[in-house]
């Protein structure tokens, strides 16, 4: 039985990784890195914050026709990114093959997005304290953005109690949670399903899964699609973006952009450290391995975009066992945000800096526990965190018209953090891979 389940997952394995490379033997990362390099040249030269080589209203014509390759892109990966992370998360559970596998990989990882978030955040609040980035915004720029309101009292996005939150963690209306995308509701609706699908007999598990594969190998397929327009993607994107921002946007916040990229550096840093001494995987070797991981999630500002190709690239190069890689790089994908999660907390005291908003110690651990709840289970997709600052920042008495100061920048910060966020899922994959064995080799063990 033990031989038919490994060839098997080797079956799966060669299956999977056949479907979701389409470029695999065409240097993805290369053709990536010269179309971001392509995309920023085009995009500096066509601006009129640039060299406005062209008039105003043409460049941004030609921005919105060069992005296009890049929405076709997001919006094929985001049409089937609720079926692929359902799948994936399902299959994840019942190729462990064993309920206290699946049940010691669950008691580890939980706990460690959640050290890993809070350590994340921390490094956020102490640079952003130490720097001070928002004293050194010129006084014209607020004026610009709204007045200043006065510090309500302390208070949570919504009235609503925290067991209620809780409870509404199982969806009542999985089609609900689909159609307003709440991922983390999807994610738990899946884990659901795929520990009932285990507890079943072999000759009724054996139907559900052969269906449930079906989907991912459909979803899987569409993202290969996707991939071919990625070089394409990337250029428009970055050459929008740079068209319509310019320099001088930048410019005008650029410590706040520079503690933001301190902290995601140094976060990365910590990924770094926990890869060589607990995973002991050699660090050059591991960002080697996830380049091509990290230059489309930088490109794309889209976890899912990335989802497959970090699943090919735990699975492959990393060596990571697909029991592992299929049910965290899902799971991280909506519920490890480290990057978002420290961007947004130095954004919100950046904005408290700004309008002279003082908060007392209680307010800001309620600031901080509120950023990291907020940026769990936030949908996977480019600008989402800037939506989901703005509704923090509404509980602290800084305006929404504060949000103009950054907004400039997001997109700029959204990549950076992105590639944080996938970096992370491959962490952990990594840890989790070093810490688990295979429910075989404890067979073996017992025998």
């Amino acid at each position: 039985m033990t031989t038919q389940t490994n060839r098997k997952t080797q079956a799966d394995l060669r299956k999977d990784v056949k479907i979701i490379t389409p470029l695999r033997d065409k240097k993805l990362w290369l053709q990536i890195l010269i179309a971001m390099v392509s995309g920023l040249t085009v995009g500096l030269l066509l601006s009129p914050e640039g060299a406005a080589i062209v008039p105003r209203e043409t460049s941004l014509n030609l921005a919105a026709w060069l992005k296009l390759p890049g929405t076709v892109f997001l919006n094929l990966i985001q049409m089937v990114v609720i079926s692929l992370v359902s799948a994936s998360i399902i299959l994840g559970i019942c190729k462990s093959g064993d309920p206290s596998y699946l049940k010691r990989v669950g008691f580890r990882i939980f706990p460690y997005f959640v050290v890993t978030t809070t350590i994340a955040v921390v490094i956020g609040v102490t640079l952003s304290f130490l720097i001070k980035p928002g004293t050194y915004i010129d006084s014209s720029l607020i004026t610009m953005s709204g007045a200043k309101t006065p510090l309500n009292p302390v208070q949570t996005i919504d009235n609503i109690h925290i067991t209620e939150h809780i409870a509404a963690l199982i969806p009542t209306n999985i089609t609900e949670a689909e159609v307003k995308q709440n991922m983390l509701q999807i994610v738990v609706f899946a884990m659901i399903v795929g520990v009932a699908v285990i507890a079943l007999p072999q000759r009724k598990m054996q139907p559900l899964i052969s269906v449930v594969e079906a989907i991912q190998d459909v979803a899987l397929k569409i993202v290969s699609w996707a991939m071919m327009l990625a070089p394409y993607a990337v250029f428009g994107l970055l050459a929008d973006i740079t068209i319509r921002v310019g320099l001088d946007a930048i410019l005008g916040v650029s410590v706040y952009v520079g503690t933001v990229l301190l902290g995601l550096v140094a976060l990365l840093s910590l990924y770094l450290l926990i890869v060589k001494l607990i995973a002991g995987y050699p660090v050059l070797q591991f960002l080697r391995q996830i380049r091509e991981v990290q230059l489309l999630a930088f490109s794309t500002s889209s976890s899912a975009a990335v989802m497959p190709l970090s699943m090919k690239t735990a699975i492959e190069k990393l060596t990571i066992r697909p029991a592992i890689s299929k049910f965290i790089v899902p799971l991280g994908a909506t519920v490890n945000m480290d990057g978002t999660a420290l961007y947004q907390v130095v954004a919100a005291l950046f904005l408290t800096q700004v309008y002279n908003v003082e908060l007392s110690g209680v307010q800001t651990i309620l600031l901080v526990m509120t950023t990291v709840g907020a940026s769990i289970g936030s949908p996977s997709t480019p600008g989402v965190g800037i939506v989901i600052l703005a509704t923090i920042l509404q509980g602290i008495g800084i305006p929404p018209s504060g949000i103009a100061l950054i907004i400039g920048v997001d997109r700029i910060l959204d990549m950076s953090r992105t590639t944080i966020n996938v970096t992370g899922d491959l962490t952990a994959c990594a840890v989790m891979n070093h810490w688990l064995e295979e429910p075989k080799d404890q067979t073996k063990q017992k025998a």
